[in-house]
């Protein structure tokens, strides 16, 4: 019998993107369960609490899981990478590369893990190329100054983007 290959694809998703979305769908292919690893990062001053981003990111991947019939997992995570990683029994870590410079980071958190944990194996996606440009910390910078979303992000995101912002807990950098 053969072991379950369990994902492990960790962000912050603040908010999640058509970017995210396109390496969850593609890292279904590679696992028998995927596990969503939604981290509290406080450092990025995320727009939505992790709750709301948990709650996001469950909503927007229900339909994959079915599609795929992959079992799709959501939750919170505050700790070590390679910790979390043990205690949900992932293989796999997936993670998407955008450009040469996420590489450049995501070469050395790769390296890092492997001194953490040698039986977890990191797996580099390529976001699609009509995705590539898009990160949440852009797409809510372009919110901010009431730009166009609604290409990089979800329907319902896009919503709850604004709405964030116009209720003010999402001030135009320097005006706070």
């Amino acid at each position: 019998m053969a072991l379950e290959r369990i994902g492990l694809y960790p962000g912050t998703f603040d908010p999640i993107t058509y970017g995210h979305l396109d390496i969850i769908r593609r890292g279904l292919k590679l696992v028998d369960r995927l596990v969503i690893g939604v981290a509290t990062n406080p450092s990025k001053d995320p727009l939505f609490s992790l709750d709301e981003r948990v709650k996001m990111v469950e909503v927007e991947t229900r339909d994959l899981s079915e599609d795929h019939n992959v079992q799709i997992t959501v939750l919170p995570f505050d700790e070590l990478l390679m910790n979390f990683a043990a205690k949900v029994g992932a293989s796999i870590i997936i993670r998407g590369l955008r450009a040469v410079s996420d590489f450049e980071y995501e070469f050395q958190m790769a390296g890092m893990n492997v001194y953490l944990n040698p039986d977890v194996e990191t797996v580099f996606l390529m976001a699609d190329a009509k995705y590539q440009p898009i990160a949440s910390r852009l797409v809510k910078e372009i919110a901010r100054y009431d730009g166009r979303i609604d290409s990089f992000i979800p329907p319902r995101i896009a919503n709850a983007v604004r709405a964030q912002i116009a209720h003010g807990k999402a001030k135009k950098p320097g005006k706070n």
